[in-house]
């Protein structure tokens, strides 16, 4: 993506990852977690602020730290990372709200065609799984490396 991004850690296994968002409100740990799920080669992307307390992602923090753009094209390059190492895998994707999920939509409309370089990006839309199409809604996404 053009947009910048922040450095990112990650486990050996390259399913966790983790980078600071740097911004209005201070530094804010972030994190990125690949799960697998019922469905072989599916991963659940999960995504949040960490918490102090337990260590744990808050899916359903609101940071306002004025710096999404660059917090979503580091999540979209842990994708990256991830499918180098998991080349087979899905990648799903949907926000813990409604407003999330538009959230996702626009970044990915935002910066299609840089991401088709890489991936295909499937949305889904009354059940259905279609490639993905600026200006549509859709209720959750699947993205697949190229290979």
């Amino acid at each position: 993506m053009a947009v910048a991004q922040y450095d990112v850690t990650t486990e050996q296994d390259t399913m966790t990852f983790e980078f600071v968002s740097v911004g209005e409100r201070g530094a804010i740990k972030k994190r990125v977690q690949y799960t697998a799920t019922d469905v072989p080669n599916v991963f659940n992307l999960g995504f949040g602020d960490v918490l102090a307390l337990n260590d744990e992602i808050d899916d359903e923090a609101i940071s306002n730290n004025g710096d999404s753009q660059k917090v979503l094209a580091t999540v979209a390059a842990t994708a990256l990372i991830f499918t180098e190492h998991y080349p087979n895998a899905l990648i799903y994707a949907v926000g813990t709200t409604p407003v999330r999920t538009r959230l996702y939509r626009m970044g990915i409309a935002n910066n299609i065609e840089e991401i088709r370089k890489n991936f295909i990006v499937y949305g889904l839309q009354n059940g259905l799984w279609n490639i993905f199409k600026p200006n549509h809604n859709y209720e959750a996404f699947l993205v697949q490396r190229i290979q």
